[in-house]
């Protein structure tokens, strides 16, 4: 069952995405060489719970934490813990809220230190992806307009594609229908209407499209442990051009706060 929010509900989504956001903001903050993974997620932790939410993914279907943490090759659902950050890493923050009920959920990949050119460019395609695949998200289109968008971007750049990890519908539920696969036909799929509220998340690799889960049940990394890149916003859907709950903002500033 496709669940189309109503405005009052979508209100109560952005205030759970302001919360999101500001939360990503506080841990770029802290993003660099040295830091532990473990104090990242324990900072987000306490921000989200400070501001009325609650961390989304902790005690999800067993997940002990409030961040999915994934360096590297790690593609998702890494655990927070003891790494330490060095020089040359590359690193996606997932993170979800709850708040009033309703859940926000956004991604974001670091490059720490000095990140090779080829790393820092799957980066930037990755994250404009994202965005060609929001720019289709809108009402009449179909779900594999935006699928389309971003597998095209991506692959004429010769990166791989993930298929087995998809985005989703979110709400009153972290993951609602539909499914949001980052590959895909145009014309193909759902009719997309106004109210739908999804969480696009593009997953791309600098080599093959093909993961491996790890043994802990979770993790999921490139199988020719090559870099991986993870952007995600929430956004709904509406006539003329989706609107994006989420934001980078918090994230962008805490970045070049670090530059001046």
């Amino acid at each position: 069952m496709i669940l189309y929010k109503t405005e009052e509900e979508i209100d109560l989504m952005k205030a759970s995405a302001k919360v999101l956001a500001q939360a990503h903001g506080e841990v770029a903050k802290l993003i660099g060489e040295g830091i532990t993974t473990g104090a990242l997620d324990q900072r987000a932790e306490e921000f989200i719970r400070d501001n009325g939410g609650l961390p989304s993914f902790k005690g999800y279907n067993g997940f002990e934490y409030s961040l999915c943490i994934s360096p590297n090759a790690v593609v998702v659902h890494g655990f927070p813990g003891e790494y330490v950050l060095k020089s040359g890493d590359i690193v996606s923050i997932d993170c979800g809220v709850q708040l009033n009920g309703y859940h926000s959920d956004s991604a974001y990949t670091y490059p720490v230190g000095e990140v090779a050119p080829e790393v820092l460019a799957l980066l930037d395609e990755t994250k404009k992806s994202l965005y060609l695949g929001i720019e289709q998200a809108i009402a009449g289109n179909r779900l594999g307009d935006v699928s389309y968008a971003i597998q095209n971007y991506v692959e004429k750049r010769g990166y791989g594609v993930v298929r087995e990890l998809v985005g989703h519908g979110i709400g009153q539920k972290l993951h609602e229908r539909p499914e949001v696969p980052n590959y895909g036909k145009r014309g193909s799929g759902l009719k997309l209407q106004t109210g739908l509220t999804l969480a696009i998340e593009p997953m791309v690799n600098l080599g093959t499209k093909s993961v491996v889960q790890e043994k802990d049940g979770w993790t999921i990394r490139t199988k020719d442990f090559k870099p991986s890149a993870h952007f995600e916003h929430t956004i709904v859907v509406r006539k003329d051009k989706a609107e994006i709950l989420t934001s980078f903002d918090y994230i962008e500033q805490a970045l070049q706060a670090k530059t001046l």
